[in-house]
């Protein structure tokens, strides 16, 4: 699918993060009022985080698949509208927390019901043609992936590679034989429930592209090393003679930390995946872009050079940069596909090689506002900090901030006594007013695209924060909207700032 970047707008916004009477955020109807609501201020786009089922600390950049969807997000009312669950099996729900999503929680209720509706759906649907059709189109991924959550839930643990029976974790024929006989049903549920995942998300795309919403999905670069990708497709991954990753991903010592960021997550083998003309991404590509309309590729500059680390390493400080075949890979994805709607996250340690690689693709870039007064240098503004949204080029998304950024009042108000002075001048705005001064600045930029983060829209501080990267805690990734906070108020000043920014693809000379 071409997309033609014209000047346009958006809101990012997880599912996870919708108002739900359920704990978490689902594929129901707060879903499609979200979508109507994004389309009554003019704008275009939806951002995503990535869709996979999380695991162990419920990071969407770390799933359990890069193929599978968030089983949590379909919608329960949906299932008792085809009569797979009653309003009984929904009677015993707990008192779930307003404004954050309680992951145990919301496993432990929620899981049995999928289940129990999947094994309804089985005997009335198991032979119908659209579950045929589904079950053929997902044939490259759906079996390992259930064959992976059938043992993750036996061990209670994901990680094949220490934890799981020798036998299972190299996934001998004659043990994975037994397991699909004696297991039958447990895999055939998780069939099913991957199945009502994607009918409801693809009516839920359909409808927001009936109203003129495109979707940006989310792709991390690297996969979970405890994930069904690792342990169906291991010849992908730098291992050593014993099968154990040897080298995992992870970004070097800079201002932020002295150590670096050890990620973890195991690195591909590139010359297996060039034998192989890149079939596992070119599968991986074609399953995300059939989710959504544009593509955003976290970590792009992984595609050019990844910083690889010996996986014994405690640290990241003895990685070394390795360079990966981006250009020849994108020729070979391109001369298949044709020109792809794809995202470059180019933020961090740019260099020429990476920014011929995005330019010569021609993928938009990545702006972050927050990055323009953070990065000043003696609390001095550079002139032509590409940061600052007066710099921004056209090829460029620009945010105020991310899933990754603090919210903008949150970083605000971290800011010492100077640094805000210098985010005042630069905004001409008073201390209540710098959010919205920031959002104007970004729809008012040049960048063909201006993304604004649902918890700037609202004004919240830093306790709406979705990420703190590098940790693992109960904060991370459970920020949610609690009913109706998305009000009037917020949506008329968006839709004000889309309008004369010219951000509804129209001329704002020609809005009346």
């Amino acid at each position: 699918m071409n997309i033609d970047y014209k000047r346009s707008s958006g809101i990012l916004l997880h599912i996870s993060s919708l108002y739900s009477d359920y704990g978490i955020g689902d594929l129901g109807k707060e879903a499609y009022h979200f979508v109507d609501q994004l389309a009554s201020t003019g704008a275009t786009y939806w951002q995503l985080l990535p869709l996979g089922p999380t695991g162990y600390g419920n990071s969407p950049y770390s799933a359990r698949s890069c193929f599978a969807g968030n089983e949590l997000f379909i919608n329960l009312d949906y299932l008792i509208n085809l009569g797979l669950l009653t309003k009984e099996d929904l009677q015993d729900k707990p008192e779930f927390p307003s404004s954050r999503v309680d992951f145990n929680m919301v496993y432990q209720w929620k899981l049995p019901l999928l289940k129990k509706a999947a094994s309804t759906f089985l005997l009335q649907n198991k032979n119908t043609k659209g579950y045929k059709a589904f079950l053929k189109e997902a044939e490259y991924w759906l079996e390992d992936y259930a064959l992976f959550m059938v043992l993750y839930e036996k061990y209670n643990d994901a990680r094949w590679y220490s934890i799981w029976d020798k036998k299972e974790s190299v996934r001998d024929k004659e043990t994975l034989n037994k397991l699909r006989k004696d297991k039958a049903e447990e895999l055939q549920n998780w069939y099913a429930l991957q199945y009502l995942f994607s009918t409801q998300w693809r009516k839920l795309k359909e409808y927001a592209n009936s109203k003129g919403i495109l979707l940006i999905g989310d792709a991390p670069i690297f996969a979970g090393g405890d994930s069904a990708d690792t342990w169906s497709h291991l010849e992908i991954f730098k291992t050593d003679k014993d099968g154990h990753y040897s080298e995992v991903s992870g970004v070097p010592p800079d201002i932020f930390s002295t150590t670096g960021q050890l990620w973890g997550t195991p690195v591909y083998d590139w010359k297996v995946l060039k034998d192989t003309n890149y079939d596992w991404w070119f599968r991986r590509i074609k399953q995300l872009l059939s989710l959504t309309d544009v593509l955003r590729i976290d970590h792009f500059r992984g595609l050019d050079a990844y910083y690889s680390i010996p996986a014994k390493d405690k640290t990241a400080e003895f990685g070394k940069w390795v360079k990966a075949p981006g250009a020849e890979f994108f020729k070979s994805l391109t001369s298949t596909y044709g020109k792809l709607p794809i995202i470059a996250e180019d933020l961090g340690l740019m260099t020429p090689s990476v920014e011929k690689l995005r330019k010569s693709n021609h993928f938009p870039g990545m702006k972050i506002a927050q990055f323009g007064f953070t990065q000043l240098v003696n609390n001095e503004f550079n002139a032509y900090d590409n940061f600052l949204p007066h710099n921004y080029e056209r090829d460029y998304i620009a945010y105020t901030g991310t899933h990754d950024n603090d919210t903008t009042r949150g970083w605000y108000n971290a800011l010492t006594d100077s640094q805000k002075h210098q985010v005042r001048e630069y905004l001409a705005s008073p201390d209540e007013e710098i959010v919205w001064s920031l959002i104007r600045a970004i729809m008012l930029s040049h960048a063909d695209i201006a993304i604004v983060p649902m918890q700037d829209l609202l004004e919240l501080d830093g306790s709406a924060r979705m990420n703190y990267p590098s940790t693992c805690n109960d904060k991370n990734w459970s920020w949610r909207l609690e009913k109706d906070q998305f009000g009037q108020y917020p949506l008329s000043r968006f839709t004000h700032l889309v309008r004369i920014s010219g951000r509804n693809n129209k001329l704002a000379s020609e809005v009346k």
